[in-house]
Parts: C-alpha cells; sequence; structure tokens
C-alpha cells in the first residue's frame, strides 16, 4: 500500500454551514468554565446552560476536533474492557448500574439528537461480540459476555445472523444499539447552545488553571474567572492522583472502499487471540462514499519506534476478510483506560471547585455524555443515582491493585532506564528523517531531522511530572510513556495532562 494514496484523517464530514467560533481575547467570568470542546465539554455546557448557569466553554482547536471527531461514532451498553470484567472487579450490582447509566447516556443523546433536529446519521444497530477462531480464552470471554449481558437484563442473542460476513465460531448479539457521525453530531449540539447562557471559544488554549473560590483560567490572550471548572479534556489537565490509575494508549483505524456490497450495519467487534486487541468493525460513509472502518492495534503511549508499519496488519485483516478495493483514510486517537475499568467521573480530591471526567478507554461517546449528566447534577447541588460508582475517590478494589502496582512500576521503568540509558551523541549522528533523545553536555535532547535539511532540536523532558519523552516515528510526534503527553516536532502540545510544550533549544527549518 503507498500511503501517499491516503488521507491521514478521519473519514467524518463536519457539519456543513456551521460557524467558527472566536478567540477568546480578553477577560470574562462565568459560573462555570468547561476546558475542551468535545462530546463531554459541549454536553457539559448545554446541560447546565439550560439550568440557568453562565457558561463559558474553552477549545484548543475547533469544537469536535480532537478525540470525538476520531472516534468511530458507535453507541453501546456494554464497555470495551467488558461487563464480566466489572462482576469479577466489583460486584453483580455495579455492572447492572454501569450498564443502567450507559443506556441513560444513550437515551440521552437520542433525545438531543430528536429535539435539536440533529442530521448525524442516527441509525439503530445491533452489537455483535463474537470470535473467527476456537480459542478457549476467546470462547469463555464470549460465554462470560453473554452471561453478564443477561443479568444485566439487555435483549441477546447467541445465534449467528444469515449472511454474517464473518465464519463466526462464538457469537453474543445484543440488539438495538446505535451508531452516529460522532463530529455531525457534536457541532451541531454546539451550534443549539443558549448564546445568552453560553459563550464558546476556539483556539483558547488554557495554558493555566488556578483552583479556588473563584477559579482562574489562563489563556494566552485572555482568562476566565469562574466558580466551577470541568475539565473535559479526556485526561485532566496538570497534575492528578487518577493519573496513577490510568494506562494511555494509542488506537489506530482504517476507512476502506470494498470492490462488493458492504455487510450489514451493525458493530462488529472480532475477538483476537488472547493477549492481542480485537478488531472493532462498522460500516460508515461521508460526502465522498461509504466505507467499512476497522479499528485495532492498541500499543502504550511512547512505546512505538521507526519499525511501526501502521497501517499495514490493519489492512491484512480487512483484505483477509473482504474484497477491498482501496485503503483512503487512516487515523490515530488517544484513549486512557483505568485500572479498575470504569472512569473517573466527579470532583477532583485534590482541587477545589474543579470537576474531572477520564479513564473512559474505548468507550468516550457514552462515557463523555454521562460525564456531564454527573457533573451537572453535582453542580446544581442534586444527587445523581450513579455518581458513587464513578467517584474518583472511590476505594480502588482489592482485585485491581496488582495491576496498579504494575503500571506504576513500568512508569518508574520508564523514568529511571530512560535517564541511564541515553548516550553522549552528537546532533549530526542522527540519521535523516528520524527522531531520537540524546544527551550533550549533560542535558537531554529530543532530536528529529525532517529529512529536508530540517532540525529540531528539544528538551526530552515532559513539563507534565518529567518523564522522557519517545519518538513517534509514524506520527512525527515525541510521546511521553508516563502519562500520555504527546507534543508536536516543534514542541507544542498536542494533547495529554502537560500545559506546557517542550522547551526549544534549535530549530532549523528545512526545505518546504
Amino acid at each position: 500500500m503507498k500511503n501517499s494514496d491516503i488521507e491521514f484523517q478521519p473519514l467524518w464530514d463536519p457539519a456543513p454551514d456551521i460557524k467558527g467560533y472566536p478567540t477568546l481575547d480578553r477577560d470574562i467570568e462565568a459560573d462555570v468554565a468547561i476546558i475542551g470542546g468535545g462530546i463531554t465539554g459541549v454536553t457539559a455546557a448545554l446541560l447546565l446552560s439550560k439550568a440557568g448557569k453562565k457558561v463559558v466553554l474553552l477549545e484548543q482547536y475547533r469544537i469536535g476536533g480532537g478525540t470525538t471527531g476520531s472516534s468511530t461514532g458507535n453507541l453501546y451498553a456494554p464497555i470495551g474492557q467488558y461487563l464480566s470484567s466489572v462482576i469479577t472487579v466489583d460486584n453483580k450490582k455495579i455492572m447492572k448500574s454501569v450498564v443502567e447509566s450507559r443506556l441513560a447516556a444513550i437515551n440521552l443523546i437520542k433525545s438531543q439528537i430528536e429535539e435539536y433536529k440533529i442530521d448525524c446519521d442516527l441509525q439503530q444497530v445491533p452489537w455483535h461480540l463474537f470470535c473467527t477462531h476456537d480459542d478457549p480464552s476467546s470462547l469463555k470471554e464470549i460465554n462470560n459476555e453473554y452471561e453478564a449481558a443477561k443479568m444485566a437484563g439487555l435483549k441477546i442473542g447467541n445465534v449467528v445472523p444469515l449472511q454474517f460476513p464473518f465464519e463466526a465460531k462464538e457469537i453474543l448479539t445484543v440488539f438495538d444499539q446505535a451508531q452516529i457521525n460522532p463530529l455531525k453530531y457534536v457541532q451541531r449540539l454546539a451550534a443549539s447552545l443558549n448564546v445568552s447562557f453560553c459563550q464558546v471559544f476556539e483556539d483558547s488554549q488554557v495554558v493555566d488553571v488556578q483552583e479556588g473560590s473563584p477559579c482562574m483560567l489562563n489563556t494566552a490572550l485572555g482568562s476566565v474567572k469562574a466558580d466551577k471548572v470541568i475539565m473535559a479534556t479526556h485526561s485532566p489537565k496538570g497534575i492528578f492522583g487518577v493519573q496513577a490509575s490510568m494506562e494511555p494508549k494509542r488506537e489506530y483505524a482504517l476507512a476502506v472502499k470494498l470492490k462488493g456490497e458492504l455487510p450489514a450495519p451493525a458493530i462488529y467487534w472480532d475477538i483476537n487471540k488472547a493477549g492481542e486487541p480485537k478488531f472493532s468493525i462498522r460500516t460508515c460513509k461521508n460526502s465522498q462514499g461509504n466505507y467499512l472502518l476497522v479499528l485495532h492495534e492498541q500499543h502504550k503511549v511512547g512505546h512505538m519506534d521507526d519499525s511501526y508499519t501502521f497501517p499495514d496488519p490493519v489492512e491484512a485483516y480487512l483484505r483477509n476478510h473482504f474484497d477491498v478495493e482501496e485503503v483512503v483514510y487512516a487515523w490515530s486517537a488517544q484513549q486512557y483506560s483505568s485500572i479498575d475499568k470504569l472512569p473517573f467521573i466527579g470532583m477532583s480530591p485534590i482541587k477545589r471547585n474543579v470537576f474531572i471526567a477520564t479513564g473512559f478507554a474505548a468507550d468516550g461517546l457514552v462515557y463523555g455524555t454521562l460525564s456531564a449528566m454527573i457533573i451537572k447534577d453535582a453542580v446544581l447541588g442534586i444527587k445523581n443515582p450513579w455518581e458513587h460508582i464513578y467517584d474518583p475517590l472511590r476505594m480502588p478494589s482489592f482485585s485491581s491493585i496488582p495491576k496498579f502496582l504494575k503500571h506504576n512500576y513500568e512508569v518508574f521503568s520508564d523514568m529511571f532506564v530512560d535517564f541511564v540509558s541515553s548516550h553522549t551523541t552528537e546532533i549530526r549522528q542522527v540519521e535523516s528523517g528520524k527522531g531520537k533523545v540524546i544527551k550533550i553536555n549533560g542535558s537531554h535532547l529530543a532530536v528529529y531531522k525532517d529529512g529536508k535539511g530540517g532540525i529540531y532540536a528539544l528538551s526530552a523532558i515532559c513539563p507534565h511530572m518529567g518523564c522522557s519523552v519517545h519518538w513517534n516515528g509514524f506520527e512525527k510526534s515525541w510521546d511521553c510513556p508516563c502519562h500520555g503527553s504527546r507534543f508536536s516536532k516543534e514542541g507544542e502540545v498536542l494533547e495529554g495532562p502537560a500545559y506546557k510544550g517542550l522547551k526549544i533549544h534549535y530549530i532549523k527549518k528545512g526545505l518546504p
């Protein structure tokens, strides 16, 4: 496959005729300031402004242009890490409440689509969990998930449908789930905000938050004074205790055109062999045509080298099951998976008047909406029936402690090994077209050569908590393996908990 033939961006069309929003260039006040214009932030802004609160929403780039616009658009009651795992970690009652809360969030999305007449390609589809091999552990996983879904009261089946596009050995089907175009949904939802109660600003990166009564948020050109702050940023900005209980991961998607007909609309989850990520497949469309989308290839942030060959493994899977005409789109996204399988939603345990919503794993659309519902109630002083399940202050279950210790040992190892293993190297020894962390005169530098004469030398120390960044050769970024902050070759923050970018030591631009 030739990478030059692929558009490295999500396939989702933006909503047509949606206006842009201004950049914050002055000092203002609000009841609630929301950082992040994805599904979490926009939904929270809508719910709170409808309740009469004065809201300011700040987005670093464009509304919906981050993780929300890179998602698959699937809405389902189960969870990516399986309902059966929640039973193992906690108990049956909590698992049932997880399903109940997720269904409530899906219903809110549907009701808002109807109320605001949002054209976002909503359709009702089944969700299939299946395997195409006889691996005993995979068969057991499906069996366990069938029992959990049955216990939760979901409408389910275990018979392979006629004309199923895979040779399934075992299957669980959950009926009446849904799919949307996530970018259109969140953009049109933002357009429905009442401007008398909610101000939206784009290109307004928050560079500092001072907690307190009130809180103060600063951008490059203005500030917001607010009674409450909502961190709707996927991972909260700054240092938070929950970051020690989350694993940041990258995942990758392809959208392809088929020579024949697309399979029936559905959410297809193909379980891989034990220890390997599963594939998530769905049909979708944009203004250019109809596509088959597949999501796969999770890896920890910062744990990737120049030998990584995405999208080849994903394309090989598709070609093994379908008659692929061409690969048209490829993109990536980040997720944060909590150690005990459930997100953290609610008031920060360590910062006054700051709410967080994080640890969604691959279930961000539903959990993002649910976060807005729970936090809205907390701001208004209303007790939410699910707040205790997702409380950031909840005690970790006994069974999740070994994973917590293992994860933080790996974080410590990333910090320690990088600093003792860096070698003194001259910049000229860094290969063209590659990035490398080197040590010069005692300083650790992140050096990238673009192959066109350009040299970018930055501090290799992540400003979040001092870990050393690693070069991501596929996405041309510096990624922090500890807590998931990512930076451009120029050192600018792309995503993650870091407020500041990597310090610039030397940049020489190459040929255009």
